[in-house]
């Protein structure tokens, strides 16, 4: 497995948690519950795939601004994360956040997937890509469970 296939993995998880948590209704278990799954996904992809994925590449010009921008926009999902976190799960002012999560995920997964994807393709060596993916993995279910 690659890199990228890893990160894919995370990403169909990621799209699928997002599109059922704007489906939910009011203060319910389920939308608690999803969530809690989504906001632990996030946090532990976004942990990983920095280490793994966007510091070795801003090593390089190609995909130094990419990469950066990547980032940053995991701190904007952080900060949405944050807002849904201090906002009554039935206030409809939660289901306009959590639309904006899903938003800024779909976009995030799409830069990446679309863009980001290729210019690493094109930086990274085989073996690389292989490796990433392999500390990429572990870090990423080390944080799960921390999540």
């Amino acid at each position: 497995m690659n890199i990228f296939e890893a990160l894919r993995i995370s990403h169909v998880t990621q799209r699928a948690l997002a599109d059922h948590l704007i489906q939910t209704h009011g203060d319910s278990p389920d939308r608690m519950s999803l969530f809690s799954e989504l906001k632990r996904e996030l946090a532990a992809h976004a942990a990983a795939e920095e280490r793994f994925f966007y510091v070795p590449l801003i090593a390089h010009d190609m995909t130094q601004e990419p990469s950066r921008h990547g980032i940053a926009e995991h701190h904007q999902m952080d900060k949405l994360v944050e807002q849904l976190e201090t906002t009554d799960f039935s206030s409809p002012a939660w289901l306009v956040a959590a639309k904006a999560l899903h938003h800024k995920i779909y976009h995030h997964l799409e830069d990446e997937e679309q863009g980001v994807f290729q210019l690493a393709g094109k930086v990274l060596s085989e073996a690389e890509k292989r490796s990433l993916a392999k500390e990429y993995e572990g870090e990423f279910a080390s944080q799960r469970l921390k999540g």
